[in-house]
């Protein structure tokens, strides 16, 4: 359940910094519009923002226009690996950027890989350019950083480009197509590319209207002036509300995971999906996993028109901000879960992302299976059955192993990979240590994706996990099984662990010296990450065992006052000098 009282104070809280004149927030799940508010106030002495309050989005734009070309693409008008010169003739006279580069196409302008240099801020104030000045300033060539197709770099120009693409395949105005092809199908109706097409002169008289963007001056908030769409609208020219942004983000989401096409929708669900596909690295770092940590992390990627990520415990996150002089936004949304949210700001380069990211983690943590009352459940993808089936006869196994029914079961390499004789063995030591076990009722499986699952073996000494991988035969078989040995009791392994545990607790800043590190391993900065992961969970003890052969390894789950981390440990169990250690989140 998503208690929505808290997801409420979360903005509050946001609003409250004085960051803007006023937001609106909205979550989505199951393809709906199931919570939105908004906080402040839409213009100066006016009333708070709501679902239908229309703002300017800026760079979001720039999955409408992705959007746009890719069902060109779909319609057989253009091929994502066409030059852009043979839709923008005033590109032909560009020399190459170096003898051997390659000529721009769609693709590289899609993707950010065309080799101009980033163009934030200028870029927004080119957003009213007139179309036959923006010809004259191409004709008349642009600067590289780079050749394309070698680096990404953020560029409204290559999303201005497209916009001319997109022209010259219809024969249409850049807005005018994108709102024949897919606003109205959508029944977008609050969004669109000037401020004149809502309810503006009388945005007194109820909740909706539109937004007034503002920015910080010595006097306090001035506002800002609407820019007409120009040449530069494809980058960053859309208006729209949390309601028809919920539509849109939820298109994305229903297209995980692949199966039936949905008539309903203007385009593709292979080709939503597509677009929230790494197509290049950004090189821009996601935050580590504790504060201060400088451990390396996930890559950034950008799709088309569409940043895709991998947070560390969620998963894939796909989102787009928008900062503009007057405005500032973001969508995000978590593929696995079908969940979004969307956060709208109206004042100049308002940080919503940072508000989004908070509020769609705090949704999907908090999902479950039916919603009443202040909470909304949020649905997950399940497991194939035959994931559930063989998590069922695995577990039977464990407690009782055959190898006739270990052999229908598994895919041949599981034996070479460890031969039956040496698993048995290792339940035999899982038994003695933890005792007659059974699935822990307390814990429910978890399912990365359809074809894995892990779940949780207690007895009245502990807990240990085990996981399965199918693979992909039809049917599929049990290709890796893996079950976590705990350290015996009073063995080099289980005392290194309690040692390290206990100076996390104590809350001695220098490594001790009782626990000897290998030649190699930095002490200091091993005492530096595991203080920060600790300060983080708080005093923490012993829990469930997640990996580790009981001897040399472990990874054991640490319930701390605050968060639970997992430790991991590798020694010498003859010395007990310590090789490894590392924690995560």
């Amino acid at each position: 359940m998503v208690d929505l009282a808290h997801v409420d104070a979360l903005a509050a809280g946001y609003h409250q910094r004085g960051g803007q004149p006023g937001l609106a927030y909205g979550i989505m799940a199951g393809g709906e519009l199931v919570h939105a508010s908004g906080l402040g106030v839409r213009y100066l002495g006016g009333p708070a923002p709501d679902a239908d309050t229309v703002f300017r989005i800026a760079s979001m734009t720039k999955s409408f226009t992705a959007s746009a070309i890719v069902t060109l693409r779909d319609d057989g008008a253009l091929k994502l690996d066409d030059l852009a010169e043979d839709y923008v003739p005033e590109l032909r006279g560009w020399p190459p950027v170096s003898p051997d580069a390659a000529r721009i196409s769609i693709r590289h302008l899609l993707t950010m890989t065309a080799g101009f240099p980033t163009d934030d801020p200028w870029g927004d104030r080119q957003q009213g350019l007139p179309l036959e000045e923006f010809a004259q300033f191409l004709a008349e060539g642009v600067s590289f950083n780079c050749a394309p197709g070698t680096s990404f770099e953020y560029s409204n120009l290559g999303y201005a480009i497209l916009g001319r693409v997109i022209t010259a395949a219809t024969g249409m105005t850049y807005p005018d197509y994108v709102r024949h092809r897919l606003l109205k199908p959508l029944g977008m109706t609050r969004t669109g590319y000037e401020a004149e097409e809502f309810d503006v002169a009388q945005q007194a008289a109820g909740p909706a209207g539109v937004a007034r963007g503002y920015r910080r001056s010595p006097g306090g908030w001035s506002e800002v002036a609407f820019d007409p769409a120009g040449a530069f609208a494809p980058m960053g020219g859309v208006f729209s509300c949390v309601r028809d942004l919920a539509r849109w983000v939820a298109g994305f989401a229903a297209a995980f995971p692949p199966g039936g096409d949905d008539e309903t929708h203007p385009m593709r669900r292979a080709s939503r999906r597509e677009m929230q596909l790494p197509q290049v690295l950004t090189g821009w770092a996601i935050a580590p996993s504790f504060p201060g940590d400088g451990a390396s992390s996930s890559p950034a990627t950008y799709g088309f028109g569409l940043f895709v990520d991998e947070h560390p415990a969620l998963g894939r996150i796909v989102s787009h901000s928008g900062g503009y002089p007057g405005f500032g936004s973001n969508m995000a949304w978590h593929p696995a879960t079908g969940t979004g949210v969307i956060a709208l700001a109206n004042s100049t380069y308002a940080a919503m992302a940072p508000l989004a990211a908070r509020l769609l983690e705090v949704v999907v943590r908090q999902d479950g299976p039916a919603a009443h009352g202040n909470s909304v459940a949020i649905a997950a993808p399940g497991p194939w059955p035959e994931t559930l089936a063989a998590r069922e006869e695995v577990s039977q196994l464990l407690r009782s192993w055959d190898d006739a029914a270990a052999q229908r079961l598994f895919s041949p390499n599981l034996a070479m990979d460890a031969p039956f004789e040496e698993r048995r063995r290792r339940i035999a030591l899982v038994r003695e240590r933890i005792g007659e076990f059974g699935d822990d009722p307390g814990r429910e499986p978890e399912c990365d994706t359809p074809a894995h699952c892990r779940w949780w073996l207690a007895g009245e000494r502990g807990t240990v996990q085990v996981q399965i991988q199918l693979n992909p035969e039809r049917p599929p078989r049990v290709q890796s099984l893996t079950l976590a040995v705990p350290p015996a009791a009073g063995s080099a392994l289980r005392a290194t662990l309690d040692a390290v545990v206990d100076w996390l607790n104590g809350g001695e800043r220098d490594w001790p010296p009782s626990i000897q590190v290998a030649d190699g391993v930095d002490a200091g900065l091993l005492a530096r990450r595991l203080r920060m992961a600790a300060v983080w969970a708080g005093r923490c003890h012993v829990g469930a065992f997640k990996a580790g052969d009981g001897t040399v390894s472990v990874a054991a789950e640490l319930p701390g006052e605050h968060a639970t981390i997992t430790l991991a440990l590798v020694i010498d169990p003859e010395t007990r000098i310590l090789r490894l250690a590392d924690v995560a989140p």
